[in-house]
């Protein structure tokens, strides 16, 4: 008389089941169906509006790991003296370096505005019973921006102004001022 545990790998799937290793590999059957994949094909994100901003909004971040990693070059020039400060503008002065943050410029404005756009989405403020206006969270935002880009334009101006008309001015001179 056989047991239940030779009855069990007697049977052709049970002996298939016992030489596949069940750790790596889910454990199916003879007749299990297998799940239909359609083709995707490699622009899929073309077909919408939607999946083109999201795709761009993805590649943003390579802008902003570029402009990370041009700021901390050009704080690594400051440091080494002024010489290397000078090189540093000439390599940023070619038309190639202009144009490459140039579109890095456009895509971190893309990715700055998608950003505040999805704050309401993601902080959900209730008060009162009641959810507050996507506009009141995201306008604050956006008006923080335009003033923090309002006063650095102002103290590049005043510092150009400064050295167009003759006044020797140095970094202490211009914070002072502020």
């Amino acid at each position: 008389m056989q047991t239940s545990k030779q009855t069990v790998a007697s049977t052709p799937i049970a002996a298939k089941a016992a030489l596949a290793p069940s750790a790596t590999s889910p454990a199916y059957t003879e007749f299990h169906p297998r799940w239909y994949r359609p083709p995707i094909s490699t622009y899929w994100w073309l077909g919408k509006a939607a999946y083109v901003k999201f795709i761009l909004r993805e590649l943003s971040s390579v802008a902003v790991a570029w402009t990370v990693a041009l700021t901390l070059y050009q704080i690594g020039a400051l440091a080494r003296g002024p010489e290397a400060y000078s090189r540093f503008t000439a390599r940023m002065s070619s038309p190639l370096m202009i144009a490459v943050n140039v579109i890095a410029f456009a895509f971190l404005m893309l990715h700055s505005i998608t950003w505040f756009n999805l704050a309401p989405k993601a902080m959900v403020i209730r008060l009162g019973g009641r959810r507050v206006p996507a506009a009141l969270i995201s306008g604050p935002q956006f008006l923080a921006w335009i003033a923090a880009s309002a006063i650095i334009i102002a103290i590049v101006v005043m510092w150009r102004w400064g050295k167009s008309h003759g006044e020797q001015r140095n970094r202490a001179d211009l914070l002072d001022t502020i």
